[in-house]
């Protein structure tokens, strides 16, 4: 994959806050652990458009894509992904 084709779009930092603490609350982390939440737009043929990235760095790190953009996630969305056997890596 092409990461330059890659960018960042802006989300609400508001919005970004919640997620943040949407993953706090649902994984067994320590509030000192640090929660990397990024949106991403992809813009080559086969990938979705937008993206969200949350990088828990824990040791080793968790990795967990979810295919919407950041200010229409839900809480529900958390529940989905952080219930699977494992996260997605690249």
């Amino acid at each position: 994959m092409n990461l330059s084709s890659r960018s960042k779009s802006k989300a609400d930092p508001n919005k970004i806050a919640q997620v943040r603490d949407w993953v706090y609350n649902r994984l067994p982390i320590s509030p000192d652990t640090a929660v990397s939440i990024n949106q991403l737009v992809c813009r080559e043929p086969g990938c979705h458009p937008t993206e969200t990235v949350i990088a828990v760095m824990t040791r080793p790190p968790q990795q967990y894509r979810i295919y919407k953009p950041i200010a229409d996630l839900s809480y529900s969305d958390f529940h989905n992904i952080f219930c699977s056997a494992s996260p997605e890596l690249d």
